[in-house]
């Protein structure tokens, strides 16, 4: 997708989040500033994604069970309660005690960075799957968040498919 097809794909989207009740604060600049532990992790992350950064600062559904997660959650800067890497943590409290298991735990999210979480109907997470071209969306969630479908071929699909249904 090219720039400025992105682009105009996030203000529809982010028009379209208004309209259904979504709580969307915008940034004041476009500067994108990812702490370094998200930016060494995780390589190749989409320009539409990084682009999406660059403009909003906080996207949360009308319920607020489901939201983006933005630049200061991942920076830690954000008062949440929930971490970014939040279904990351409670994994591998899961496998405490099991090594091999926490091994492929934590590479398994080497190349997924959640993007969007909720608590609507359990735990669930969207996720950018590195090991994709493309970087498409998966979908995960409780118990077994690492067992995953795919939603989107990639991040503007999956804006695209958001808006497609509002139920979502």
């Amino acid at each position: 997708m090219n720039s400025g097809k992105g682009k105009a794909l996030i203000r529809e989207f982010i028009t379209w989040a208004e309209e259904q009740g979504w709580e969307i604060r915008r940034k004041s600049g476009s500067q994108l500033h990812l702490d370094s532990v998200i930016t060494s992790r995780y390589k190749g992350l989409p320009d539409e994604y990084l682009e999406f950064l660059k403009v909003v600062e906080t996207c949360v559904a009308p319920d607020e069970q489901t939201w983006f997660i933005g630049e200061a959650e991942f920076n830690h800067s954000a008062e949440t309660e929930f971490r970014w890497n939040e279904f990351e943590t409670l994994s591998l409290e899961a496998a405490a005690g099991d090594s091999a298991w926490q091994s492929e735990i934590t590479a398994w999210w080497d190349h997924h960075l959640p993007i969007v979480m909720s608590v609507k109907d359990g735990y669930s997470f969207y996720a950018i799957d590195l090991t994709t071209d493309s970087g498409a969306i998966v979908h995960g969630y409780e118990p077994e968040f690492e067992e995953v479908e795919q939603v989107a071929d990639s991040f503007g699909e999956f804006l695209a498919w958001l808006m497609s249904d509002s139920s979502r």
